[in-house]
């Protein structure tokens, strides 16, 4: 399986009573598909999964299974704390249809490398021959896929690609000259372009629930055109709304917010322990994102003409 394009993990809306709005999640998923997504990520951090019960996330898989109806492929994220959920998430995912998994470091038991790749290793077994997309976040988890796991998951042909999210250019570098059957994810939406200049052919991008043509210009641009130097000035036009994204403190309201501006039916909730976003973070969101819009737009429209 070939990980490429924009892939898009997506959010989970809530009603005022935080309920799941799966009218409002089909919604957004059909103005992903005609934003020209390449594929999506169900079940990810993005979508709130760990405050999800275990009942909902299957739920979601299967709404989301027929809801795209094999019109584009879909990860199933199926992280957890203990190895047995991990494992049961991985079978329901393969019951309903999902066409990967991503697999992130079981939070807070902070396991040695030997102890992950037997973690990850038992997930494949089970998985029925899924392939499988690691998810390195170690901010978040307490731990990474490190260089001895990647040796150890490497007998597997079942580990096909990793979304790297450390911030961490030497693992970039890393990945790109030690790993290179292991296709490279960007992870990190502030460094897409340097995850494009060695060799990425995705991106796993949270932004894209209300940014997706812009993520999609540039990833054409770079993966497909290798145009660098409009890449360059695009990514330039995106970093001060992806630096509030990624350093703000309030990633998933921000997203959410950002779909509202868009029409979307994202609604603002998120669930505990998270809580709003203040007016503040709202209104340098909303100024970030129409500067990013307009300039991109202005770059793409500029280069339409240079080469019509």
């Amino acid at each position: 399986m070939r990980v490429d394009g924009i892939l898009v993990p997506v959010i989970t809306p809530f009603k005022t009573d935080h309920s799941i709005d799966e009218t409002a999640y089909a919604d957004i998923i059909e103005h992903l598909i005609d934003a020209g997504v390449h594929g999506f990520c169900i079940g990810g951090t993005t979508g709130e999964s760990y405050a999800l019960t275990h009942e909902e996330r299957i739920r979601q898989f299967a709404f989301s299974h027929e809801v795209i109806a094999g019109r584009l492929p879909w990860l199933a994220g199926v992280n957890d704390m203990r190895t047995e959920d991990v494992c049961a998430l991985s079978v329901a995912a393969r019951e309903r249809g999902a066409d990967g998994l991503l697999l992130a470091v079981p939070p807070y038991s902070t396991p040695n490398q030997k102890e992950l790749a037997a973690h990850a290793l038992k997930v494949d077994r089970v998985a029925g021959g899924l392939p499988i997309v690691l998810y390195n976040f170690p901010a978040r988890s307490g731990a990474e896929f490190g260089h001895e796991f990647l040796e150890r998951v490497g007998r597997s042909s079942s580990f096909i690609a990793i979304k790297e999210s450390s911030g961490a250019l030497e693992r970039i570098h890393m990945i790109a000259r030690e790993f290179p059957h292991l296709q490279l994810c960007c992870g990190a939406d502030d460094q897409a372009l340097e995850f494009f200049v060695w060799g990425a052919r995705s991106w796993i991008c949270a932004a894209a629930n209300f940014f997706a043509r812009e993520a999609v210009a540039l990833y054409e641009t770079c993966a497909l055109e290798a145009d660098f130097v409009l890449g360059r000035r695009i990514m330039k036009a995106m970093l001060p709304l992806m630096t509030i994204l990624e350093r703000g403190g309030k990633f998933v309201q921000c997203v959410k917010y950002a779909c509202t501006l868009d029409g979307l039916p994202a609604g603002e909730a998120v669930r505990l322990p998270l809580r709003p976003m203040k007016k503040e973070l709202k209104r340098e969101l909303r100024d970030a994102l129409n500067t990013a819009r307009t300039t991109i737009r202005g770059l793409i429209s500029e280069e339409a003409k240079t080469h019509a």
